[in-house]
Parts: structure tokens; C-alpha cells; sequence
């Protein structure tokens, strides 16, 4: 069973577990997918009983309220709160009345902070460091999960993915991917000395399928990305690459953007940019014997060639 079953993850996990054969039950908000068991709002009240009537073995948790960088100085706690941890509390609860077995949620890496030193990635022995709401209320919800799963025996699975691209994407991707076809000079040229990770739709989507029946998957929260670090700018200079586009990049000083940036709200958007956020995957290549099966290049081109 996959929560969130039409969303941009949700709807390629769907049509990878149907290739391998496997029972599926789609659930979504809203009725946009056919024969999908639709749940409307995902709350305290949400009435998970439909889908669950079917006795799945595994549940993927995608379903979330999901990070909106032009909402999270303007909204409070509670706003991601009610969803992402009062409405996974209520369905692990009924998961594990119903006999489900394995318990997924996907979280985010942003649960152990929004920035790393040059060179020294996140592992699974960081601490927490959540920052803002949205990353709050993923790692409250771990919390009640790992709870729920101590007192029922229900196996969980977290997954703490960086930012995920493909076909489809939106946000700062898509953004990006607008600026350069149409040609606009970017002031980023002094971006050049971070590093990040990513991890493309396809990697993630078979790493859910390895975490269905891997007894490795359980235990401390995994880690995924492409295993390819990479700059702002390099980033850049490949999706231009990709696209056939002339990379037109000029140096502004990043003191000067930084303070533009907060004059227009756009912090967040600015430490996106320049900071670097790496994620250690060798744990999780170890205890699933997984690797990234798709290259950062190949992943970053499928994504450009769909947009």
C-alpha cells in the first residue's frame, strides 16, 4: 500500500511495484487517480480503514505536507504538525491493528540539519538538528514511529532522502531548468566551492523496493543519494549541457547576494545555493547491499530531456 500514490515519488514507486508483480493499493487526497482508495485530508481523523480492509504486508508512507520555502516563516508549527505527525501516528496505529507488517515512512534529510561542512557528509551517527518546521515535523514523527513500532512489533523503515529529482520535479529544479532556456545571466559564478548531494527518481524509487523485504533496512534511518557530490555551479553547467543551452554565469560577491536575499526573503534560497549539504550512503549500501543503480549524469539528463 503507498500513501501518496499520485505524487511525483508516489506515482513511480506505483509503477515499479507493478512491474515486479507485486499487489498494489494506491491510495490518494483526491480522486485524480483511478482506482486508487481515496482518504481526503490526512489528519487525526482520517479514516485509513478502506485501504487498509485489504490486509497489506507493507505500507509506504509518502503522503506528506511538504516543505514550501515561501510558507515556513509565515506559518506555525502545527500547519506540518497535524499531517506529518498526528496523521502518521493515526495510520501506523491502524497499520498495526490491521496486521500490516512493515512499516515505510520517508522522511528527509533536513532531519539532521539543512547544512554540512565541506567534505564531512551527514552519516547515521549524526544527532538530529532539525531547523525549521517542516524538518520538525518529520523528525516528531520518526519519534511516534519508532514508539509505535516498540510497542506493536510493526517492522519500520525510515528513509532520509536529500533532494529528489526526475522527470516531473518542480520547485528549484524547475526553476532552474526556466532561467536557463531562457537564457537569464546568473550571478553564481562564486558558487563553485560547495558540494551536494541529490538523488534522482530512479534511485530512490529502487531503494523503496530493496526496503519492502530487506531485513537490512530496519534499524537506524537510511541515507540515500546518488553517491555524486557536486557544486552549484557544476550543477548548472550540466543542466546547460543537457539542454543545449549557453551557460551564462557572472560573478556578483556572495556577501552582496546575501544581503539582497534577505532584503527579499529569499535566505533560504540563497543557502541552498552556497551551502553544502552531503549525505553518507555507505551504511546503507552495506546493510542492503544496494548501490545507486542510475548515474547522477543519466538521472540529471532524463530529467532535463521530460522538461
Amino acid at each position: 500500500m503507498v500513501t501518496g500514490a499520485n505524487g511525483f515519488l508516489g506515482a513511480r514507486l506505483c509503477t515499479e511495484i507493478l512491474s515486479h508483480k507485486l499487489g498494489l493499493i494506491r491510495v490518494t487526497r483526491d480522486n485524480t487517480d483511478n482506482g486508487a482508495v481515496v482518504v481526503g485530508d490526512i489528519c487525526t481523523q482520517t479514516d485509513w480503514i478502506p485501504a487498509l480492509s485489504s490486509r497489506p504486508d507493507v505500507v509506504v508512507h509518502l503522503a506528506a505536507r511538504v516543505h514550501v520555502l515561501k510558507l515556513d516563516t509565515r506559518v506555525s508549527q502545527d500547519y506540518y504538525d497535524r499531517v506529518n505527525v498526528e496523521g502518521t501516528e493515526l495510520l501506523a496505529r491502524q497499520c498495526a491493528l490491521h496486521g500490516v507488517k512493515r512499516f515505510i515512512f520517508v522522511s528527509t534529510i533536513k532531519v539532521n540539519g539543512d547544512r554540512t561542512l565541506k567534505g564531512i557528509p551527514f552519516t547515521t551517527a549524526h544527532p538530529p538538528d532539525a531547523q525549521d518546521p517542516y524538518a520538525i515535523s518529520k523528525l516528531r514523527a520518526e519519534r511516534v514511529l519508532q514508539k509505535i513500532a516498540e510497542e506493536t512489533g510493526m517492522e519500520l523503515v525510515i528513509i532520509r532522502p536529500p533532494l529528489i529529482y526526475g522527470p516531473g520535479v518542480k520547485g528549484n529544479f524547475a526553476l532552474m531548468m526556466r532561467w536557463l532556456c531562457k537564457g537569464v545571466p546568473l550571478p553564481l559564478l562564486d558558487f563553485s566551492d560547495n558540494l551536494r548531494s541529490f538523488v534522482s527518481l530512479e534511485n530512490m524509487t529502487d531503494l523503496l523496493i530493496r526496503c519492502l523485504t530487506h531485513p537490512g533496512a530496519l534499524g537506524p534511518p537510511l541515507l540515500v543519494s546518488d553517491d555524486y557530490d557536486l557544486s552549484t555551479v557544476e550543477l548548472i553547467s550540466k543542466i546547460g549541457s543537457f539542454a543545449g543551452k549557453r551557460v551564462r554565469l557572472f560573478r556578483v560577491p556572495k556577501n552582496v547576494l546575501k544581503t539582497l536575499a534577505d532584503f527579499f526573503g529569499k535566505t533560504d534560497m540563497y543557502y541552498r545555493l552556497s551551502d553544502s549539504l552531503q549525505v553518507d550512503i555507505e551504511q546503507t549500501k552495506k546493510r542492503l547491499s544496494w548501490k545507486p543503480p542510475c548515474s547522477f549524469d543519466v538521472g540529471l539528463r532524463s530529467m532535463v530531456d521530460s522538461m
